[in-house]
Order: structure tokens, then C-alpha cells, then sequence
């Protein structure tokens, strides 16, 4: 029998295990808090995935690619749009009730970047609590051990394959395979929307293995985090609804930089957010979506409205101020498409994982698509156990970090490799380099601020002090993203360096290297999303997305027989129509 050890209990990490259980394995699960005490159960938007006759499979990779300004792997998005429906119904089937409209089909949201509401949700906003509730009764019911309030200290190998995990403490737990599901590194950032427990331990713990890891300078900062008291994020469904985006003088300022407002993609909104700050003296810009009402705000929004008047603020009477916040890690160990990475025996999936789905920045709502996606992947190809193939894993073309990167990438013990350790580097705490990654490597970045905190870095990581493993994480996490961000001296996506030249126009690369056909930046002159996506991307006018071929060998197909859950989801959403838009007093309706 395969022994399965999965690192993290977030929508990835659980759907992973339960597969792997499903298919005859022995599996423990690992959390370093309690079992839902991860990102997914603060997700509020909800899951997009193509469910309504409205709606196509291509209509969302092509969503997905221009999101992420043409450098998705488009055989990864083809099978998160593909198989996402499949997904959905299996959590319909494992009790995740999501939101229904008067006629019993799914009630959709409209979110950036989307071309039609596809977004589904539960509780309201409630989304993520829901599925990381369905998902952790489902796995205590499958028997699968749960160790709570075990940290991963590091990986163990033995002859260059991954044999298990040391947790803190020193215990040792023997695995055929382990699956890294310990979510992103919001932790990185003095401002962030992501829980404290978000400090990069499964990216960090994989570099220590050898493992290669990409796109870490793609660092999505969401335009909306409440600024009033604790970090808390106002969903971009409710810009979705109709909200909009103001400053001090009451003017919609996202159509400056592009002409979808506040719905362009969220890396535009996020960086416009900060402009009109910064000419405001640092004040922060504020939500309006008092045309919605506060009946309307209270039941699609229940959670955020609770949040909001906990905090002396009316946001049916008047525009609330909000904020960017670090919010979600694109980049991270890179995989194929069933999760292997580039060490056998280790797997990843969710936010610790390079699927190249994201590419430059995320479609919003995609994130929980893909831990369901690439968490069952995994989890059914962890069963076939095996010798692990040659070449399994293709490292992408272009910026990589890699543990022995050249002069302008970091080594595996997070010291940056030809810069010199500056001489006047603040006394490290967690605050200090937080604060060092917020000013240096957060919306905006450039040469000098990036040496500088190359620098810093390398002072703090050549220093013996001691540090508590989360931190000794994030201080290696750091020096990676650092080092991606000096390497890619474009924009493109979330990563945007003032430096660049002639910036605004940018051009988009692909992953040789080579400008993508008609690509342009997301802050270019004119409409930034005409011609944005790569050539190779899917027409949105295709009825079915070119899923046939895509996928890694050996890996399940999307069309396979035998889904436990067939049939689970409405009738209606099998079939496959144009696709089209929402009118503007539809995005309005609650």
C-alpha cells in the first residue's frame, strides 16, 4: 500500500488526500495549526468554473491567459478550465452547498477580467468556510489520519528522493510520496490579506531539497484590503456587483489606466489604487457600493458587511477606504500536470505550486479551482506509485530560480550569490523584513530598490542568530522572489518594475523568450487587453477548448469514465453555448 504524507489542509492539500485515499492509499495529513486554519477558508469571491449554457470552456482559458498577460502554460490552463466542472460537482457531491438562484440553477458572480458571471459561491461570501468545512468532515470521515499543530521542518531524503518529513520536534514520518499544500508566503509583506500561518514553509522546504522553483516575482497584490483596523479583504465580487473605486474628490480613477475600471485585471487596479493614494498623500481610496443598499450588501456579502460595521463603518451610507495588500503567490515549485515536481517522490499543488495556470497574474477565483484541479490530480497519481519517470518535469524557459541559479539568482541556503551583504542592514525581525519586501520588491520595483534588498538579505542570511523555522522560511522565500524580480527586467502582470524601459508599453514575453504574437503590457497605451493573449491561446469564440492532447503522460484524462460524481451538477450546465456578457444593470442585481 502507497504511504501518502500531504503537508497543508487548505482545498488543495484535502482534495489531494481524499483522492489518494479513494484510490487505495495510506494517507496522514499535516497541518501546522488546526485543520482549518488555512487560506481557503478565508476565500470569499468563490470558484470560477464554467457551469451555465452562456458560458465556454474557452471563453475561460482565454479569460485565464489574458490575465495573465500570455504567460500561462496553456496545456495547464486547459485542464483547469476543462476539468473545473467536474470539480465543482464533486464538491456539490461532497456536501459544499453553493449559493442557488430563484430556480434552483447556481447563482453566478461577475469578477475582473471574466467575460461572463461564472463565479460561484456559498454563504454569500462564505465561500472558502464552506468548502473547507464540506472537505474537512469528508476527510475525518474517510478515516485519513490528521496531525494538527505539526510544523514542517524539512524534507527527508535518501538518494535524491523525497522519503518523508521531519516536523518540529524532531519526528520523523516515512512516506512512498509527500504532497506540499501549504499555501503561498503572504507572510512576506508588511501588508497582506493572507493568515499569519502564510510564511512559505512548503516552497522553502522544497528549495532545501533541491527542488526547482519559478515565477516568484509574480506577487498578486489585491487593490481592496480594508485600511480601517486588522488587514481584512473586501472581495472583488463586490466590484463584480457594481461597486466602484473613488478618491478623496469622489472620481472614478480606474478608467485612467484602463477600460474595464474597476473590473480590469487586478494588478491595474492595484497599482492604480496606489497612484491615486500617493497623489492624495498617502490617504487611502475608497470602496463606494452604496448604490447596491444595505439589504443587498447583507445577504450576498454577510461576512464582509459583519466585518465592516465591526469596525464603525457604514458602507450602505457612505464609501469605505480600502487599500492593496499582498494577497497571492502565482509562482512557487514547479510541477507537471499531475503535481510531480522536479524531486522525486515530491509533489505540490495550490498556491506552494508553479502549475504555470496563473501565469503573470491570477484570473480571480482561479485559485480554488485549481486546488480542486491539480489537488485530485495529485492525489490520483500518487496511487500509480512506480519508478518516477525521466523527465517528468520540464523546467520552464526564461526567469527561473533555481537552488544553483548564476549571480542574479539566489543558492539554497538563501544567501544571493554575488551581491554583496550591505553594511547598514537593520537588525532582523519578521517586521523588518516584511517592511524590507513592502518597499522594496511589493507593487513596485526597480534596480536600486531590488540591490538594496538583494543586499539586506544576504546580511541577514549569512548572520548565525537564531530564527524560528517560519522565519528562516520566509527569509529564504524572500531571497528567491527578490532575485526572480531582478531577473525579469520588464513589467508584465504583477510584476512591475518603473525602471523598465519604456514600461508603459512593454512588451509581453513568452516563456523562450520571444514577444507573443500582438502582446502587449496590461498598462499599455490604448486597449491593453486587444491582441493580449499568446498566440497559441484559445479562441474565445471556440465552443470547446483544445483540451485533447494537453496533458502530461500518463496523466488522467478530462474525459475519462467513472467520476463517483457524474451527474451532480444541473443539467443545464452541460452544455456548451456562445459565450456572453453581462448587460450593466445585470452586474448591478444582488
Amino acid at each position: 500500500m502507497t504511504t501518502v504524507v500531504v503537508v497543508g489542509s487548505g482545498i488543495a492539500g484535502l482534495t489531494a488526500a481524499l483522492h489518494a485515499a479513494e484510490n487505495g492509499c495510506r494517507v496522514t495529513v499535516v497541518t501546522k495549526g488546526a485543520l482549518s486554519d488555512t487560506n481557503t477558508r478565508w476565500a470569499q469571491g468563490g470558484v470560477a468554473a464554467v457551469t451555465a449554457p452562456s458560458d465556454t470552456v474557452a471563453s475561460h482559458a482565454t479569460d485565464t491567459m489574458t490575465a495573465g498577460a500570455g504567460l500561462n502554460d496553456p496545456a495547464a490552463v486547459d485542464v483547469l478550465v476543462g476539468e473545473g466542472p467536474r470539480r465543482i460537482a464533486e464538491l456539490v457531491a461532497r456536501g459544499v452547498a453553493f449559493d442557488r438562484a430563484a430556480d434552483g440553477d447556481f447563482a453566478r458572480g461577475l469578477e475582473a477580467a471574466h467575460a461572463v458571471a461564472r463565479v460561484l459561491h456559498a454563504g454569500g461570501d462564505a465561500t472558502g468556510a464552506e468548502i473547507q468545512a464540506a472537505l474537512g468532515t469528508a476527510v475525518r470521515s474517510a478515516g485519513i489520519v490528521v496531525r494538527e499543530h505539526a510544523l514542517l521542518r524539512d524534507l527527508v531524503l535518501s538518494d535524491g528522493r523525497v522519503i518523508g518529513v521531519e516536523l518540529d520536534g524532531g519526528e520523523r514520518l516515512d512516506a512512498d510520496a509527500v504532497i506540499l499544500a501549504t499555501g503561498g508566503a503572504g507572510q512576506l509583506y508588511a501588508h497582506t490579506t493572507n493568515p499569519a500561518g502564510a510564511t512559505g514553509d512548503g516552497i522553502a522546504a522544497a528549495l532545501r531539497a533541491g527542488a526547482t522553483v519559478a515565477d516568484l516575482e509574480f506577487v498578486q497584490f489585491h487593490p481592496t484590503a480594508l485600511a480601517v483596523g486588522a488587514a481584512f479583504l473586501v472581495s472583488e465580487a463586490v466590484r463584480g456587483e457594481g461597486a466602484t473605486l473613488i478618491d478623496d474628490a469622489g472620481r472614478r480613477f480606474c478608467f485612467d489606466v484602463h477600460p474595464d475600471g474597476e473590473l480590469a485585471p487586478r494588478d491595474v487596479v492595484a497599482r492604480a489604487n496606489a497612484r491615486a493614494m500617493a497623489a492624495q498623500e498617502g490617504r487611502p481610496v475608497r470602496l463606494d457600493a452604496t448604490a447596491l443598499g444595505a439589504g443587498c450588501l447583507a445577504e450576498r456579502f454577510p461576512t464582509i458587511d459583519a466585518a465592516v460595521r465591526e469596525r464603525g463603518l457604514d458602507w450602505a451610507r457612505e464609501p469605505i477606504p480600502v487599500t492593496p495588500a499582498a494577497h497571492y503567490l502565482m509562482g512557487g515549485v514547479v510541477t507537471d500536470l499531475v503535481g510531480r515536481t522536479t524531486v522525486p517522490g515530491l509533489y505540490a499543488v495550490g498556491e506552494t505550486a508553479r502549475t504555470g495556470v496563473h501565469g503573470a497574474n491570477r484570473l480571480a477565483s482561479n485559485s480554488l479551482l485549481e486546488g480542486a484541479v491539480f489537488g485530485a490530480r495529485a492525489g490520483d497519481a500518487v496511487a500509480s506509485g512506480g519508478v518516477w519517470p525521466t523527465g517528468a518535469v520540464s523546467p520552464p524557459t526564461g526567469d527561473v530560480s533555481s537552488p544553483t541559479g548564476d549571480a542574479e539568482r539566489a543558492d539554497a541556503n538563501g544567501r544571493a550569490a554575488g551581491d554583496p551583504a550591505t553594511g547598514d542592514a537593520p537588525a532582523f525581525s519578521r517586521a523588518a523584513l516584511q517592511q524590507l519586501m513592502w518597499a522594496e520588491a511589493g507593487l513596485v520595483r526597480d534596480a536600486a530598490g531590488l540591490a538594496r534588498a538583494a543586499g539586506v538579505l544576504a546580511a541577514w542570511s549569512a548572520e548565525s542568530a537564531p530564527r524560528s523555522i517560519e522565519d528562516e522560511n520566509l527569509l529564504l522565500v524572500a531571497t528567491h522572489v527578490v532575485a526572480a524580480a531582478r531577473a525579469r527586467t520588464v513589467s508584465v502582470g504583477a510584476h512591475f518594475r518603473s525602471d523598465a524601459p519604456d514600461a508603459a508599453t512593454s512588451t509581453v514575453l513568452t516563456r523562450a523568450g520571444a514577444p507573443a504574437s500582438g502582446a502587449r503590457s496590461p498598462d499599455a497605451a490604448g486597449p491593453p487587453v486587444a491582441g493580449a493573449v499568446a498566440s497559441d491561446a484559445p479562441s474565445r469564440d471556440a465552443v470547446r477548448s483544445p483540451v485533447t492532447g494537453a496533458l502530461a503522460s500518463g496523466a488522467p484524462s478530462p474525459d475519462a469514465a467513472g467520476s463517483p460524481v457524474a451527474g451532480a451538477l444541473p443539467d443545464s450546465t452541460r452544455a456548451v453555448a456562445p459565450a456572453s456578457t453581462l448587460a450593466p444593470e445585470e452586474a448591478l442585481a444582488c
